[in-house]
């Protein structure tokens, strides 16, 4: 949401005409760029490190449990 509002801000600038625009819209250019860029990488990078903690967590606990048997070997009937 964030992003958009930034986003929708910095068009006037890329789409400006008028005096001053050739200096203005080569700034707008990278921004909106960089905009876009870092949502994409955001949206995709966050549930990949959200899998990949959730995976290692799950293997802590396997090794633990395997650890903690070991440790307490059954009692002989």
């Amino acid at each position: 949401m964030t992003t958009t509002a930034a986003l929708l801000g910095a068009l006037p600038l890329a789409l400006g005409t008028g005096i001053g625009s050739e200096l203005r819209r080569p700034l707008a250019s990278p921004f909106i760029g960089g905009l876009v860029v870092s949502q994409l990488l955001t949206l995709y990078t966050t549930p990949v490190v959200y899998l990949s903690l959730d995976r290692l967590r799950i293997r802590f606990e396997q090794w633990r449990h395997r650890h903690v048997v070991a440790a307490f070997p059954k009692p002989m009937p």
